[in-house]
């Protein structure tokens, strides 16, 4: 086990997102994705430490513009079918947060590899 110099925020989706994405391609009845499909989908950010949460918010109202666009574009590239105003209201109406103090690798054989973050590593995600 490594403990990583990291703290960790676990971003899940809300009613309203799971809202947004099925109006995006509207189904009828059982084909609507719900709350459940998608925060199976959840995303975890490696963030600097935070030991407050005054730390952490003033870093997550700094940030969040860029977590909202990853979770917005991680279901629909196209950005004119995003929500008009992306604003703190739309981030919290569409996501929920958790922070975890301590983030600790399990994987003793693995190295850690960073990679940049782009439109196809989030497409490859969606495939597996």
């Amino acid at each position: 086990m490594k403990l990583l110099n990291r703290s960790a925020l676990s971003v899940r989706p809300t009613r309203h997102f799971v809202d947004w994405i099925n109006a995006l391609e509207p189904t009828v009845g059982d084909d609507d994705l719900t709350l459940d499909d998608v925060e199976r989908e959840s995303t975890v950010y490696l963030i600097p430490e935070m030991d407050t949460p005054e730390a952490l918010e003033a870093f997550v109202r700094e940030r969040y513009l860029e977590i909202l666009e990853t979770e917005l574009r991680a279901w629909e590239e196209d950005e004119r079918q995003w929500p008009e105003a992306l604003d703190w209201a739309l981030f919290q109406r569409f996501l929920q947060i958790e922070h975890s103090y301590l983030a600790i690798d399990l994987d003793d054989e693995t190295a850690l590899e960073i990679s940049e973050v782009d439109d196809s590593l989030l497409l490859e995600t969606d495939q597996d």
